[in-house]
């Protein structure tokens, strides 16, 4: 009786999914689709950075169904848009209490600079910013804008940065567990916290030196935006922490207020009659007016956020988890190669690493779209370390912010060995293999074998001296310069143009300024975005084993069976506008 009644609310609850559900999203992929409505008349663009934020657009179909996200690429879009929109007077910037990501925060503060050049004002409004992640990033962006404001009460605590490690080096001794791992070299530090009880020396200098270079970036682009000399923001920032009112006694906001004290003023800016209208929004509702022209020269914009890995993306179409994944990468550089109409390339990364194989996979493209003579400008985000480097060495140029962290070129490798402490709770491991000694040298019951450990050690002194050399070609450098500056270490970005790993500091439209100067293109430029993003049809007709057309038909059944919500979507879905051949103008003016 009791497994009858379970399989009955089986069956009743996969009824539900089909009937309610699947209708369900199948009206939300339409509404996606359909005509977006134009902004009002006379908007203010808001801006909530309280949320996460990505680096760039998630490329999963289905990520606009997961509500409201940020990105940094299509914040910036976003604003460069706006700029010549007639419709957008103004923006209002809700700023985090904690703390922003160094690159992006670079990134934004350009942003806001822009649009502020165009005659059109900024107000961010602060609720209280705390010693959580780096929030002197946070209040550079603050900074930036025409009026900073903070809530009344509220308290402003960014004094400095401070970061925090665990070691668990005497917990695994006390348990028996070992951390059997390999480094290339002494700042290859990711696994150190599996290996010691504290920092080493080269962790220690490696750490406090981006983070240093990373504090004094962001005090120093916020001392000229508050027209301060940066001593002085400096020694009156870590004097703190303050009150609002003290703040702005200090002279380091511009006014207290509430929320609606701000939103009232700045719409009053605007003009009469003006709405707040969230960016994402203003993103979804098209264009309008300031979509460019379309020309027939164009630079290609590759994206690549997340771990490098080998495959493709289709074979998880369904996670919205970024990632690079190397067949996608590759293939889009082909597909700009083989593409007439584009002329230069725009490689956008943030990424921390991840596997070499992949990495190599993904270089190779970088050089047959330059032996192809179609220029490689690299735009380096939050990241672009080890792998993220990797991919961005043979570049024709790599621009990166000044905070940006990248460099890492290293490698390390092992495995946690757990045999010894499962046999003190009576769990004993054991293990069978045929072949070679090293067919079972990952196995977790027991260290490496001294063979084992020296074929890993030559692995890793091969990996090691292939991204020495990739580097040197690439930045032509002797391959003994690399050696002194890789070692595993970290460099943000402005340490990596003195280094010579970077050419120059800027965002996103320095590197495309860069891409359609090496491509002598001239006047409007499109950007097109690869590899182009699938539909949510073609996500279900892989996943589902169903044509697209099927699903499209199963989506107008809806308005066959009266829904009204269905019946209104597909009539927009008639008339909709889409882009041609899945390209993306992204740049509404002709790129400097």
């Amino acid at each position: 009786m009791k497994q009858f009644l379970l399989t009955v609310a089986g069956v009743f609850a996969g009824l539900v999914l089909f009937f309610v559900g699947v209708p369900f999203l199948l009206i939300a992929m339409l509404a996606s689709s359909a005509r977006p409505t134009p902004p009002p008349a006379t908007t203010v663009l808001q801006l909530d950075l309280r949320q996460a934020m990505s680096d760039q657009d998630s490329q999963s179909p289905l990520a606009a169904f997961g509500g409201r996200s940020n990105s940094v690429m299509g914040i910036i879009q976003a604003l460069k848009r706006a700029e010549a929109d007639s419709r957008v007077k103004a923006m209002l910037i809700r700023l985090p209490e904690g703390g922003l990501e160094p690159a992006a925060a670079d990134e934004l503060r350009l942003a806001i600079k822009s649009f502020r050049a165009a005659g059109k004002p900024v107000f961010a409004h602060s609720q209280g910013l705390y010693p959580s992640g780096i929030s002197t990033a946070t209040y550079m962006v603050g900074a930036a804008a025409d009026q900073l404001w903070m809530q009344p009460a509220s308290s402003l605590q960014s004094t400095g940065i401070a970061s925090e490690d665990v070691f668990l080096k005497r917990l695994f001794d006390k348990y028996g567990v070992q951390a059997d791992f390999q480094q290339r070299y002494e700042y290859k530090n990711a696994v150190n916290p599996l290996l010691y009880s504290d920092y080493t020396d080269a962790h220690r200098e490696s750490e406090l030196a981006w983070m240093g270079s990373v504090y004094g970036s962001t005090l120093d682009l916020a001392a000229a935006d508050r027209r301060l000399q940066p001593a002085s923001l400096r020694a009156t920032l870590e004097a703190g922490p303050y009150s609002a009112e003290d703040a702005k006694a200090r002279g380091l906001i511009d006014k207290v207020g509430q929320l609606h004290d701000a939103e009232t003023e700045i719409l009053a800016r605007a003009g009469k009659g003006a709405e707040l209208l969230d960016i994402n929004d203003y993103r979804r509702r098209g264009s309008g007016s300031g979509r460019a022209a379309r020309g027939k020269a164009a630079i290609a914009v590759i994206t690549a956020e997340g771990e490098i890995v080998t495959g493709k993306s289709d074979n998880r179409a369904l996670n919205q988890q970024s990632g690079v994944f190397s067949d996608d990468v590759a293939q889009a550089f082909y597909d700009a190669i083989k593409d007439d109409e584009v002329k230069a390339i725009v490689f956008r990364i943030s990424s921390p690493g991840g596997s070499d194989t992949a990495s190599e996979q993904i270089l190779a493209a970088v050089r047959a779209a330059r032996a192809a003579k179609k220029p490689v400008v690299v735009s380096m985000g939050t990241y672009a370390a080890s792998g993220g480097y990797w991919i961005a060495s043979q570049a024709d140029e790599i621009i990166a912010q000044p905070t940006t962290l990248t460099g890492s070129i290293g490698v390390f490798g092992g495995k946690i060995v757990v045999g010894d402490a499962l046999a003190r709770y009576g769990v004993d491991m054991r293990g069978l293999s045929v072949g070679g000694e090293f067919a079972g040298a990952y196995a977790n019951r027991q260290p490496f074998t001294a063979a084992q450990r020296t074929a890993i050690s030559a692995w890793m002194d091969r990996i090691y001296e292939g991204f020495v050399a990739r580097v040197a070609e690439g930045r032509k450098l002797s391959p003994e310069r690399v050696r002194e500056i890789a070692k595993g270490r970290v460099w943000t970005g402005a340490q990596a143009k003195e280094l010579g790993l970077v050419d120059k500091i800027g965002g996103f439209y320095l590197a495309t300024a860069e891409a359609k100067r090496l491509g002598g293109l001239q006047g409007t430029v499109r950007l097109k975005l690869l590899p182009v993003k699938k539909s949510p049809f073609e996500v279900l007709e892989r996943v589902m084993g169903v044509s697209a057309d099927g699903v499209r038909v199963l989506a107008a059944a809806g308005w066959v069976l009266g829904d009204p919500r269905a019946k209104g979507l597909m009539d927009e879905l008639a008339h909709a506008r889409l882009p041609a051949n899945g390209g993306m103008v992204l740049a509404p003016t002709p790129l400097p």
